[in-house]
Parts: structure tokens; sequence; C-alpha cells
């Protein structure tokens, strides 16, 4: 992997965002992202209609981070582990919602 950007639209992407530290709370945060926007809990805008969710990559994400919780216990800081617990948790009920809701549209 080269250090250095490739082309100028590479280099424009980085001076605009900075590449993000690499910590568990990142990692958290980076998967409780993909399942909100699985779940269909982000994007659409006010005059654009919410985005469809996307059941199965939305319970793997959180699938994803119920393992980081299982594998971690007792090695975490209390910031990281309530973090993770609380993503965990509102995921799973927002997962739920999004379940009985699709099922509410199909019949």
């Amino acid at each position: 992997m080269s250090d250095a950007p490739d082309t100028p639209v590479a280099q424009d992407a980085e001076a605009a965002a900075p590449t993000p530290p690499a910590t568990f709370e990142w990692l958290t945060l980076s998967l409780r992202l993909q399942a909100e926007m699985h779940l269909g809990l982000l994007g659409g805008g006010e005059d654009q209609e919410p985005p469809k969710p996307n059941l199965e990559a939305a319970r793997h994400a959180i699938d994803l981070l119920a393992m980081l919780q299982e594998k971690t216990k007792g090695n975490l800081t209390w910031e990281e582990q309530r973090l993770l617990d609380n993503s965990v948790t509102e995921l799973r009920f927002r997962y739920v919602q999004a379940f009985e809701e699709s099922r509410k549209r199909q019949g």
C-alpha cells in the first residue's frame, strides 16, 4: 500500500476528510452507522422518501456488534462498554420496529 495518493481526486478527498483514528469507539460507531443505514433510519431527507430497509444486512451489522460485545467482555473501558452495550440494545429495538413495520406493509 502506498502512503501517497495516486490521483488528484484521491488527494482532494484526503485533504477534505482526514482519516479517523483507529479506535474501538470508531469501529463501534462505524458498525452502528451501517446498521442504521440498513434499517432505513438515515438518508432520504425532507423531500425524499425514506430508504427501504435491508433487514438482512441490518441484522448482520447488529450481529457483528453483538459478537464484539461477547468477545470483548471484561476488556473494555467503561466508556467503550457503555457505547457498545447501548448501541446493541438500541439497534435490536429498532430492528424489531423495522421488522414489524415491514410485516404490516406486506400484509
